[in-house]
């Protein structure tokens, strides 16, 4: 009787909730730093003191603690601790980790060599291959803090074609193995028919689990993460966007509550399925099951099953999941220790909340979706960033970092842990980025007039009023010029030596960069005064965004299936260019630390294309298009004119690079990220035919 009464239902809302619960539980309180942030002091501002001795000491539960969290166990635990299929069921991160394998070089992880005649199925090759792509990896397990093995333990049902035999010895066998210490091992599934237990068949030791269905008796607070269960299906990299794509109101759809799935005849999961035909009335409650599941089913079936089949058949799946309210997730197999809900109460509880909860939490599940789970990349990389939280805590992600768009792995701690640092939380704070930018030129070409463009850019960009400080990023093979060649301006002038002459140091988080936003401009951009002023006021609204003049499009080419690279002059864009463009100077430091050595030396190699990847990163960041301000011809007029040996724009093979560049970045994302938009922000009376007088951004009229 006692067992009958433990229930738990688990349905769409309850799922979103859970996650929401257990991402909060990955936080650091908030500084408490005011928003007075003078340009003197203002960066990435509330940065940690390295002090000496920040990662906690290393000791085994095993050797130190006899006396310590095992003599305070209750009879229960110390049974449940007996009886659990792995020895170190008490593990945490203080008692079996070693902390100090992260002091060297890091958060860095490697991934054992594969194995001679070793199988590795599809799934775990697309995770291996995504620790491989991340900023994490290092092939080189002197530097490593993480170990994950190349041994396939995804599936450890014995009865599964993709079980691995002799896996215990296989793993005993590893030199680096230490008794599973500062590893992470995933696992989809464990256990088999009839009982479908959480044991892998070998002995993990003392590493932590990455692990689908794992049971609230087994997972280890803090040590192990709980990731979904997917298919062998589920993308790579990239995924699907979510389906709420729009304000969709109101938020109820033809069903409140849905569910299809089979439903077991006999063993584990038998009573909880066999229950939901008292719920579902055909109308807005549709709960289906089949009895077909096994070979033997027929030999097991009952009263219910033609007309449950029957009734099954007659809905499809995607459409339900579609225009569904909520979706009932009830356990199956596997999930032993999870039990199920009043039946009866379901229908009462969904119908009782209320419709601006349900647009919340759908709102929710689509970030969640988006943010972590609609990829085996993002899977991926979600784990190890928690591990890292763990790790490195004093740098961990708060709560709202986490269930926040752009979500946990586009904001990273470890440049800031103030929140009004990035340019996601302004809103949400009440705050506004700093009112001035700062300009990086790019040069390439030595000074040989006073009449150059880069000489009039630099008078004209630094007389507008939002100019904080200018900051010349010398590419140039000649010796940087004397100071006197430079022209005089009113703000700092700063002249920096480009790291190897590499057209990515234009994007280096630069200490120097005082302010929020940062002004890109190549040498032989042309820019009034007027249309910096106008360009950042634009941005002011716009802060997560590049916001800029320049703007070129993409496309399909269906003929050669692959993407496009268009400058044709239309009406319609999806990049805006860092020739003259402005963005939060956070992007710098995604650009140098988020993306892969391979794409930033593509590009370094080539001298072309970082502008396009950037927009790539933004965009993939935000979801959302760049904005193009006020139509200027002028720019692109001037850009093919120069004569200049190092101007770009005159290489026959600069336009055909960035084709390359396309497809290259499109494959890395796993997705075009880029947004198409036609909006353009011109100022207010702009071309309007009344007095020239009454127009704030005047010049502009004249360009």
């Amino acid at each position: 009787m006692q067992a009958k009464k433990r229930y738990l239902i688990l349905f769409s809302a309850g799922a979103c909730l859970l996650l929401l619960f257990c991402f909060g539980g990955i936080q650091v309180p908030l500084s408490g730093r005011g928003d007075d942030r003078s340009l003197a002091g203002y960066g990435p501002g509330a940065r940690w003191r390295r002090l000496q001795g920040y990662l906690q000491p290393f000791s085994s539960w095993r050797e130190d603690r006899p006396d310590g969290l095992g003599h305070h166990l209750s009879p229960r635990q110390k049974r449940d601790a007996s009886s659990s299929p792995y020895t170190g069921r008490r593990c945490r991160m203080e008692s079996c980790f070693d902390f100090s394998l992260c002091q060297r070089n890091g958060f860095r992880v490697y991934v054992y060599p594969q194995q001679k005649g070793e199988k590795i199925s599809e799934s775990y090759q697309n995770i291996l291959t995504s620790i491989e792509g991340s900023r994490f990896y290092t092939p080189d397990p002197r530097q490593a803090c993480l170990f994950v093995l190349s041994l396939d333990t995804l599936d450890r049902d014995q009865l599964s074609p993709q079980y691995v035999h002799n896996l215990k010895a296989k793993i005993q066998s590893l030199a680096l193995w230490n008794d599973g210490r500062n590893h992470i091992i995933f696992n989809l599934y464990s256990g088999t028919w009839p009982d479908y237990t959480e044991d892998l068949g070998f002995d993990i030791g003392l590493a932590m689990l990455a692990k689908a269905s794992i049971s609230t008796e087994n997972f280890r607070p803090k040590f192990d993460v709980s990731i979904p269960l997917f298919s062998k299906d589920h993308p790579r990299a990239g995924g699907e966007r979510g389906y709420l794509r729009h304000n969709t109101i109101p938020p109820y759809r033809k069903y409140v509550l849905v569910f299809k799935g089979k439903r077991y005849l006999t063993g584990i999961g038998s009573d909880t399925r066999n229950a939901l035909y008292h719920v579902h009335n055909s109308q807005d409650v549709v709960l289906l099951t089949t009895c077909k599941h096994g070979k033997d089913w027929q030999k097991h079936k009952d009263a219910r099953c033609d007309r449950d089949n029957a009734e099954y058949d007659r809905y499809d799946y995607r459409e339900m999941l579609y225009n569904s309210t909520f979706c009932l997730v009830p356990r199956g197999r596997r999930l032993g220790s999870f039990r199920f809900l009043e039946a009866l109460q379901i229908p009462s509880t969904v119908r009782s909340i209320h419709q601006d909860k349900i647009l919340s939490l759908r709102q929710q599940t689509q970030l969640l979706w988006e943010a972590y789970f609609n990829s085996v990349e993002k899977i991926v990389l979600t784990t190890l960033e928690i591990i890292q939280d763990r790790v490195l805590e004093h740098t961990s992600r708060s709560s709202l970092m986490w269930n926040s768009l752009p979500g946990g792995l586009f904001t990273l701690p470890q440049y800031s842990t103030h929140l009004g640092d990035f340019p996601f939380f302004y809103a949400k704070l009440g705050i506004k980025p700093y009112p001035k930018f700062t300009a990086i030129v790019h040069v390439v070409t030595p000074l040989v007039s006073l009449s150059q463009p880069v000489m009039k850019l630099l008078v004209a960009v630094a007389k507008s009023q939002y100019c904080a400080q200018v900051i010349v990023v010398w590419n140039c093979d000649k010796p940087l010029p004397a100071k006197h060649r430079w022209p005089t301006t009113s703000v700092p002038f700063i002249v920096i030596e480009g790291e190897r002459l590499v057209i990515s140091s234009r994007f280096l988080p630069y200490d120097t960069i005082p302010t929020d936003a940062v002004l890109s401009l190549d040498e032989d951009t042309v820019l009034s005064t007027t249309e910096v002023d106008f360009a950042f006021t634009v941005w002011q609204s716009f802060p997560d965004r590049i916001v800029g003049y320049p703007a070129r499009s993409h496309f399909w080419d269906s003929t050669k299936e692959r993407w496009g690279y268009t400058s044709k002059w239309t009406n319609d864009y999806s990049m805006v260019l860092t020739g003259a463009a402005i963005y939060h100077k956070y992007y710098h430091y995604l650009y140098t630390t988020y993306l892969p050595a391979s794409l930033r030396t593509m590009v370094d190699q080539m001298s072309n294309c970082e502008d396009i990847l950037m927009n790539f990163l933004v965009s993939s960041v935000t979801k959302l298009p760049p904005v193009k301000v006020t139509q200027k011809k002028q720019y692109k007029e001037t850009m093919m004119g120069q004569s200049s040996r190092a101007s770009r724009w005159a290489d026959p093979d600069h336009f055909t690079q960035r084709q390359t560049c396309m497809n290259k970045f499109a494959n890395w994302f796993g997705t075009m990220p880029l947004v198409h938009s036609q909006m353009r922000l011109d100022p207010v009376l702009f071309k309007d035919q009344v007095s020239i007088l009454r127009k704030k951004y005047r010049e502009i009229e004249r360009l």
